[in-house]
């Protein structure tokens, strides 16, 4: 059997070396199994993007298993052209070159799209030889042993989930690095795919201790998502609330769990993780939820809350708060205190024809009823309408949307980045590569709410829709561009190292002037202290 595997494997590396050579090598044979795009034709000889070779050898990948395949990456750098063709084009950079553990990933991702995306395990030799995952760096992203290639289809401007991390990576803990690239399987062309850091626990992602047995380290670390009911899960005690913030008592909130995996987990461990999530859950169902000592500030992190939330209402993102919403725990030594984590904007930024997605003016945690009304089973937990009752909360919320709009969410800033990606897109015809292989424009793909007649089309309508949202949230956070930032405390339009000098000199009664009261006070507890300077040193560390 051993020696099968091994020729198996040498013929698959094989088949994957002559594709190398010639990228315009299509072989539908094998890659009819494995949902093959409508032109199997489509030639690449040139890119600005990296070419991935994904090699199955004929095999059905399937969704839940992993099976054994070959994964070859040429990337020459940013700025630098690839090849497809490596006889005429010796010399080429090969970023990965390896056996990888590979299977189809996704929920309406994959059952929703023609166009599969892909979960990788880098291996250091055949599954069926006892292979085992290895930490690899691939296209300039830090090393990791779990990647996806995301396969952008129903979202034909292949820029949500980018566009959606780009813009909160300077505000969150971790939001996942990504890079476009094209990708062949088993020698036919299958268009232009995300390779994306996965939402996992590692020094690189999410930086989270393993959970330990007694003490400190039974407090972290812990990684939860709610999400479907599809899997082992712990159910919410606390029913998710209408708009008039009454309990909807037939629906229930089910958190799965990410890490560790729940097969891997103690009952003490299951235990406390468990018992956390009510701590947190009772206090901002509690009269008192608002208070700041006895109420729901001791279990999460309101500023992470509200970068996640302005990030999700700014898409629109109709999956927001009830799919893919993940949350995790470090020991209590580090931070007793939930924070979250971005993943999954596709039906984002007015994609969605399906419960007012495409709307620019209203609020998505208030969807509840909307929802409901759908008889919709995944709703929002009560977090969200809790959180929003309290005025501390909201006046974070309103702060921290000037201090974006004051920087990256600048609309010049938003639209030069749309143009950026989308010049990546075109500047040597992947766009257009994929549309030749998947055929949509003019077509309506669920669940587009605006049907594009072309790439253009789509860039042009998705610069409408965020203006247009851009303008609403404005309104409603009421945010005046002529205002200073919060943590602007010295009034100069920055937030920078002179305002932390400007705070000290606050505390030392060095600059009594009550005008700048407010702007020092940036935590809003009342008191200028260390506790403001420690808020703005991590507004500029981007923490």
């Amino acid at each position: 059997m051993k020696k099968i595997t091994l020729f198996v494997a040498a013929a698959a590396f094989v088949l994957m070396s002559s594709v190398a050579v010639k990228g315009e090598v299509s072989s539908k044979a094998t890659a009819s199994y494995n949902y093959p795009p409508d032109n199997q034709n489509v030639q690449l000889t040139q890119t600005n993007l990296p070419i991935v070779w994904l090699e199955v050898n004929g095999q059905q990948i399937d969704r839940e298993e992993r099976k054994t395949a070959r994964m070859k990456i040429i990337y020459n750098g940013e700025g630098q052209l690839n090849y497809a063709d490596t006889v005429a084009h010796p010399g080429q950079a090969i970023d990965y070159d390896g056996y990888i553990a590979l299977r189809y990933r996704g929920n309406s991702s994959f059952t929703m799209s023609d166009k599969k995306p892909y979960s990788i395990r880098p291996l250091n030799k055949p599954l069926e030889e006892g292979g085992k995952k290895q930490k690899v760096k691939i296209l300039g992203m830090a090393k990791d042993n779990d990647w996806a290639l995301l396969a952008p289809y129903n979202d034909k401007s292949m820029m949500r989930d980018l566009l959606a991390f780009e813009l909160s990576r300077p505000w969150m803990d971790f939001t996942p690095h990504g890079k476009y690239c094209e990708v062949f399987l088993d020698g036919t062309y299958y268009g232009v795919y995300i390779m994306i850091e996965t939402v996992t626990k590692g020094k690189n992602r999410v930086d989270l201790d393993d959970p330990g047995a007694e003490g400190d380290d039974l407090t972290g670390g812990y990684m939860l998502e709610v999400d479907r009911n599809d899997e082992t899960v712990y159910t919410s005690k606390y029913h998710p609330l209408d708009n008039s913030g009454n309990p909807i008592t037939y629906r229930n909130i089910y958190y799965q769990y990410k890490e560790p995996d729940y097969e891997d987990m103690t009952a003490d461990q299951l235990s406390y993780i468990q018992g956390r999530i009510d701590l947190m859950e009772g206090a901002l169902s509690s009269s008192n939820f608002a208070d700041p000592e006895q109420g729901y500030r001791q279990y999460l992190d309101e500023l992470s809350f509200v970068d996640y939330q302005l990030a999700q209402e700014f898409a629109h993102n109709v999956d927001a708060y009830r799919l893919s919403a993940k949350i995790f725990k470090r020991r209590d030594s580090v931070d007793p205190r939930f924070k979250m984590v971005l993943w999954d904007f596709n039906l984002g930024y007015g994609n969605s024809d399906y419960y007012n997605g495409w709307y620019t003016n209203t609020w998505i945690w208030q969807n509840n009823d909307l929802l409901n009304w759908n008889n919709d089973s995944q709703l929002v937990p009560l977090w969200w309408y809790k959180l929003n009752q309290d005025p501390y909360y909201t006046d974070l919320l309103k702060s921290r949307w000037a201090q974006y709009r004051h920087t990256n969410f600048s609309e010049e800033s938003l639209m030069a980045l749309v143009d950026s990606m989308a010049n990546e897109l075109t500047a040597q015809g992947a766009e257009a590569r994929n549309s030749q292989a998947w055929p949509r424009w003019n077509q309506y793909v669920w669940p587009n709410q605006y049907i594009a007649q072309n790439f253009d089309d789509e860039i042009s309508h998705l610069k409408w829709w965020m203006k247009e949202r851009l303008a609403w949230m404005d309104q409603q956070l009421e945010y005046d561009p002529n205002a200073f930032p919060m943590g602007d405390a010295n009034h100069d339009g920055a937030v920078d190292v002179n305002d932390v000098t400007t705070i000290i000199n606050y505390i030392l009664n060095k600059n009594p002037d009550p005008f700048f009261y407010d702007d020092a006070n940036i935590n809003g507890d009342g008191a200028v202290d260390v506790m403001d300077i420690t808020l703005i040193i991590n507004m500029i560390l981007g923490v």
